[in-house]
């Protein structure tokens, strides 16, 4: 199939609109008429078992074979409020999560252009003809397709006299470079806004179904510590123990794993450490940090477990991590500052003596990815809001010896953080 790489010989390709725009298809939501099967009749067939797509959906098989949507009716009117605060009159958002969490699905990401276009009054998705059967069976917008052989010219300048003058275009922060350009061809005057501008702030605020959804991922990621540490014994590899937390989430009917560290003695100073064929020894301990992704949001959780009786010094340092912890606890409430999270948990470290061992943010944002807004920081002077969910995760790192990290996924509530882990944070002696 022909390939778009090239963004400026894919503007050039301009045929009359009936050539380089297959056909329009106007769909049902946003004010859009629907000319097609009905949205009942669409439904029932996302229901039957046996469909296979390869793009991303927040559809997942759940125990017991219950496909479960996460879709929001919300969404788009947030984003909306949040375009017109930012001034923002066009936001595109190629396949990607921002996609994925305003529509409910995202394309398979390729070379071929794809983009969502949301004004305040309309919306139209413009796909690649290979695309469309899977973007009609999931999403209710109006669709613009285009050939591979026509490629996306036509398309977008179709897009581009439906949605008129654009004076500020709000682009995902992680769109393609060949796919801005081909969108700054078309509004050569547009300022370019940053996505996180929209996108972040109605990200970051999860509501009831979503927190929900995420109490359910944790869970399945509580049972896959344990089968991690069960694991866990002197000769066993690390890459067998990450095949244990991989085995444990599949069997709790999670279809994806984000990430499954697991790092034996002096590796565990690593903060991002990738496993290894190296096995576990006795006298040592193991750090877990583990993730997957269940109903379409993700978990993600780090545990620590010593080989043996643990050491004075191991047990001095995950003390001091602890109680940077529940320092970091004590402060999360709606109004106060993600800093102070940073400020609370980095404090009670350096009074130790361990503050150059800390080497990162104290937290992150999560949701439908591991890592989304917010990020807790010392600079990050974003009041804290209910709803918000993010880690707390404070940690030492003592390069040659071994590190000690402890992680907690808080929903802000409003008296205070709610954990999502029920696994208590003591270290684990197997």
């Amino acid at each position: 199939m022909q390939r778009f790489d090239d963004a400026q010989e894919a503007l050039a390709r301009r045929k009359r609109p009936s050539a380089g725009a297959k056909h329009w298809e106007e769909r049902s939501i946003l004010g859009a008429s629907y000319t097609g099967r009905s949205v009942l009749h669409r439904e029932e067939r996302l229901t039957q078992g046996g469909a296979s797509y390869t793009g991303r959906t927040v559809f997942d098989r759940q125990p017991g074979g219950t496909r479960v949507s996460m879709k929001h009716p919300d969404r788009i009117a947030r984003v909306r409020a949040q375009m017109k605060q930012a001034g923002v009159d066009v936001l595109a958002l190629p396949p990607s999560d921002d996609l994925l969490y305003a529509l409910g699905y995202s394309p398979h990401p390729d070379e071929r252009p794809c983009y969502l276009f949301l004004t305040q009054a309309d919306a139209l998705f413009v796909v690649p003809e290979l695309n469309a059967g899977q973007a009609r069976a999931h999403v209710d917008v109006p669709l613009l397709v285009y050939t591979d052989a026509e490629g996306p010219g036509d398309a977008l300048r179709q897009a581009a006299d439906r949605l008129g003058p654009v004076e500020r275009l709000c682009v995902s922060d992680v769109m393609r470079a060949d796919f801005l350009l081909l969108l700054q061809a078309r509004w050569p005057g547009a300022v370019i806004v940053p996505g996180a501008e929209v996108m972040a702030p109605v990200r970051m605020i999860k509501n009831p179904d979503e927190i929900e959804a995420m109490r359910r991922s944790a869970a399945t990621a509580d049972v896959a510590v344990d089968a991690a540490f069960a694991a866990c014994r002197p000769g066993v590899t690390e890459v067998a123990v990450a095949a244990a937390v991989r085995e444990a989430f599949g069997a709790q009917g999670v279809p994806e794993v984000l990430f499954a560290t697991v790092a034996g003695g002096p590796h565990s100073a690593f903060p991002h450490h990738a496993v290894t064929d190296r096995p576990l020894q006795a006298g040592e301990p193991v750090l877990v940090d583990l993730g997957g992704r269940l109903g379409g949001y993700a978990s993600d959780i780090t545990r620590m477990a010593y080989l043996g009786e643990p050491s004075p010094r191991y047990r001095q340092i995950h003390t001091v991590v602890e109680h940077a912890m529940r320092a970091a606890l004590d402060v999360i409430r709606p109004g106060v500052a993600l800093a102070e999270v940073d400020r609370a948990a980095r404090g009670v470290i350096e009074a130790a003596g361990y503050g150059q061992y800390f080497t990162h943010r104290t937290g992150h944002g999560i949701g439908i990815t591991g890592h989304e807004p917010p990020p807790v920081t010392r600079t990050n002077q974003t009041p804290i809001q209910v709803g918000m969910v993010f880690s707390v995760e404070p940690g030492i790192y003592l390069e040659g010896e071994f590190g000690v990290r402890l992680e907690e996924i808080v929903v802000v509530t409003p008296s205070g953080p709610e954990r999502l882990s029920r696994l208590p944070r003591d270290v684990r002696v197997l």
